[in-house]
């Protein structure tokens, strides 16, 4: 597989996205806000689900992928859970979602594991994901616990 990258100019490109970074992790001191830019950046280790069906005819495989995410147009920055001062604590991406407020602006919201979220206030999306590299073999599958039961310890 190829490296991806997909560019979100809407609620559906976004949705895309959010598929494709579902269970990444990524340590809080590779979070960056440049307000003077209008621009939040992220580099997470995704797990590419595509390699782990078995797309475009290969073998299903586990692995990860280092990927930058970025979102331009960004008017402010809001945290939820997270303390920028712990760079090396560890954040698993469960979904980036819109909801917008005015048109066509409103809240890109990364979503974390354990209620941490990251809330970015939009003029309109424009984001990208962009893999960097070639990829290196997962150790496991995410797993996802069934609605209503305890996670595994």
């Amino acid at each position: 597989m190829g490296d991806l990258k997909l560019v979100a100019l809407d609620a559906d490109d976004l949705a895309v996205i959010s598929a494709h970074v579902q269970d990444a992790v990524l340590q809080v001191g590779d979070l960056a806000y440049i307000p003077a830019e209008h621009r939040f950046a992220a580099i997470a280790n995704r797990f590419d689900w595509a390699a782990a069906a078995g797309a475009e005819g290969l073998p299903p495989s586990l692995e990860r992928r280092r990927t930058a995410l970025r979102f331009d147009r960004v008017l402010e920055a809001k945290l939820q859970g997270i303390d920028l001062k712990t760079k090396r604590q560890v954040l698993e991406l469960l979904a980036i979602r819109f909801d917008e407020t005015e048109p066509p602006g409103g809240f890109v919201t990364l979503v974390f594991a354990g209620g941490a979220a990251i809330r970015l206030k939009v003029e309109c999306i424009e984001g990208e994901m962009r893999d960097m590299g070639a990829a290196w073999k997962a150790s496991r599958r995410p797993a996802h616990p069934e609605a209503g039961t305890a996670p595994e310890s």
